[in-house]
């Protein structure tokens, strides 16, 4: 007797979807069975008679993509076309049309990945599309634009699918030597020289060999390029090379560049490129020369990023109205950020002008961020807080939560699929108004999928005053029991796990540290050893109550070395070798300066983030706050902050 394969009895089976689906409690019930199917189903494991209990979940159609994506060239047209019929509209059908067309490019079945195709982010699918119109005779002059539309926007290098399009395109004239140019060009802003050679192989042979040439030089930057020809193209090549090279060797950047751009007759734009760089990698380490060589960048190449840098460089070295010069060259609207009018009124204030920088700590202190906070603090002011809470009707939660594709959504987040859930989560939303989003990430933060707060809200300037969504309190007893221990601030931990992780135990970092307040292994095993905290290895890491134990012992160890909170943050983030290094470069500077000349972009806005978390968790937590003035420097028995609502950052009526 011959036996179905799985796949088959869950295609018959799925006839039944038409059924009503599972109750809330049904799901829960049948939870442990789809884990298991999920998995089986993946593995290539699957009894799909057995499974036949499932028919009526709403993951059903996630069983048949995990049973069928194993071998999607194996799929009949009529299986494929059964499934996305069945689940036409939903996230599931659209993970599988992609899976199908790929196949069927594979087959090469063009007139059947016609039929089938629906537009694409995927460029690899987008070139099979090209290549489906092509080999079925539809190349019209829309293929024609199309195609140069993909060769243009090619700055790297495209799949190997799109070959075929472009050879084609090149045989039907498409590819003028104006267009290769164009990729050329393109490719060496990105630095892409790869990319370069093989725009160039269609070139006539004399611009072949330059396109070549141009290539060799962002490569490694040679003597040749002083003949090349005086063009604009050989202008911006050169400073792509010249810049390329001021990344990881200023020094002899900047003496090269002379030679260059009196060779190639560089103007202001192309000699500013390379003297932004040479700048901005002599600062980013806080160099010597890095004063006269932020001078000597024109003011035309200047960016935010630039400025910055030249604030920060003034500060590292205690010249005060240098910094209050860098920061009035700024634009206006980012001088007017919390953190440089803060960084404003602080050079104001120590060059002597203490109304003006009265004037900007009050402006400041209206921004409930770590630099208005700060702003605040200097004032001795109540921390300005307007939280929105709103008052949605529990049938409208209800209509939410019972939309078809959160609860697939909610039911894949439980099942540690987070890459489907957030399909079913983006198919939801894109249908959902701003009401109807907000109350999403209410129910996915019922369900214990709290990240969502920070990637769905903020589309609305008043969403950023959901602080109870923005800023979760999962495991509090966990955390104020650990904190209490080690005698840490819980509104520390709680604002640690909300910058490592958003409260999710299962999160992992490409560095392998694990868990909700992000612990390496090797970390986890050593603290656990000396605060006797029971660990089985690093799979203990993504239980939530041993990773904040171990995570605040850590804390304590962090804030016992550095001696201070904030040094004892960068810690965390970037290491003991780097914070060691800016102790040593910066000693005895004011907290919030040493944590602005921080040189790692990523420990700098961390830092901040933190303390600006924690004092927002203390409102969770406590309706006040420890200043962050105090809580920086570890004094932790300060007189507590109250909260104020400024008219300005009053709610809408």
């Amino acid at each position: 007797m011959i036996r179905p394969s799985p796949f088959i009895v869950l295609v018959a089976l799925a006839g039944l979807c038409s059924a009503p689906s599972l109750h809330a409690q049904s799901l829960d019930a049948q939870r442990p069975a789809m884990r298991d199917a999920l998995t089986a189903a993946e593995a290539g494991r699957l009894d799909a008679a057995a499974s036949s209990s499932l028919v009526r979940h709403p993951l059903y159609g996630w069983l048949e993509l995990a049973a069928l994506r194993r071998d999607t060239d194996a799929i009949t047209n009529a299986q494929a076309q059964a499934f996305l019929a069945r689940y036409d509209g939903q996230a599931v059908a659209t993970q599988f049309r992609n899976l199908w067309l790929a196949a069927l490019a594979r087959r090469q079945d063009w007139p059947t990945f016609l039929a089938a195709w629906k537009p694409t982010d995927s460029v690899a699918l987008q070139c099979a599309h090209l290549q489906a119109r092509q080999a079925t005779g539809r190349t019209d002059a829309a293929w024609t634009e199309q195609a140069q539309a993909l060769w243009r926007k090619g700055a790297k290098s495209l799949p190997d699918g799109c070959d075929p399009v472009f050879n084609v395109l090149a045989s039907q004239g498409g590819l003028a030597p104006a267009v290769r140019w164009e990729r050329i060009e393109a490719a060496a802003v990105e630095r892409q020289t790869g990319v370069m050679r093989s725009a160039a192989r269609g070139l006539p042979g004399d611009e072949a060999a330059l396109a070549n040439d141009y290539a060799a030089f962002i490569d490694t930057v040679h003597p040749r390029a002083l003949n090349w020809p005086k063009t604009d193209r050989s202008r911006r090549i050169a400073a792509h090379g010249l810049a390329k090279l001021a990344q990881n060797d200023p020094d002899t950047a900047e003496r090269l560049l002379p030679q260059y751009a009196d060779a190639l007759g560089m103007g202001e734009r192309e000699r500013g490129q390379v003297l932004y760089q040479i700048a901005l990698w002599t600062v980013a380490s806080y160099g010597p020369d890095s004063a006269r060589r932020l001078g000597n960048v024109p003011e035309s190449a200047y960016d935010e990023r630039l400025h910055e840098w030249r604030v920060r460089d003034a500060l590292s070295r205690g010249d005060w109205p240098a910094a209050l010069a860098a920061l009035r060259k700024m634009p206006a609207t980012q001088r007017n950020d919390s953190r440089w009018r803060y960084f404003e009124a602080r050079m104001s204030e120590k060059t002597g002008d203490r109304a003006g920088a009265q004037r900007l700590f009050r402006e400041t202190a209206s921004s409930p961020t770590f630099h208005g906070f700060l702003a605040a603090d200097r004032l001795e002011q109540p921390y300005a807080l307007c939280a929105w809470i709103p008052n949605d009707a529990a049938t409208a939660k209800q209509a939410v939560a019972r939309d078809p594709a959160i609860v697939r959504a909610m039911e894949l987040w439980r099942l540690e699929r987070p890459g489907w859930a957030t399909a079913e989560w983006n198919d939801a939303l894109s249908r959902f108004d701003d009401t109807q989003r907000r109350i999403a990430v209410e129910v996915a933060q019922d369900n214990g999928w709290f990240d969502r707060a920070v990637f769905s809200l903020g589309k609305q300037p008043d969403e950023q005053r959901l602080y109870q969504l923005r800023f979760p309190l999962h495991h509090g007893d966990t955390i104020r029991r650990e904190a209490a221990k080690h005698d840490i601030d819980p509104a520390w931990v709680a604002a640690e796990i909300r910058a490592e992780s958003i409260f999710n135990p299962k999160a992992r970092s490409g560095a392998n540290a694990m868990g909700l307040m992000q612990v390496l292994p090797s970390t986890g095993a050593g603290v656990a050893k000396r605060w006797n905290i029971p660990y089985a290895g690093a799979a203990s890491l993504y239980d939530a109550d041993t990773n904040i134990a171990i995570g605040t012992a850590y804390l304590r160890e962090m804030e016992d070395k550095y001696g201070v909170p904030y040094v004892a943050i960068a810690a965390y983030n970037a290491g003991p070798a780097p914070t060691a290094r800016w102790q040593a470069q910066r000693p005895g500077f004011d907290p919030d300066i040493w944590i602005e000349t921080i040189s790692y972009k990523e420990t700098r806005e961390y830092v901040a983030r933190v303390l600006a978390f924690s004092v927002i968790y203390d409102w969770r937590l406590n309706g006040t706050a420890l200043p962050v003035s105090d809580r920086l420097m570890g004094r932790v028995q300060a007189k507590r902050k109250a909260f104020t609502c400024p008219t300005a950052q009053m709610p809408k009526s």
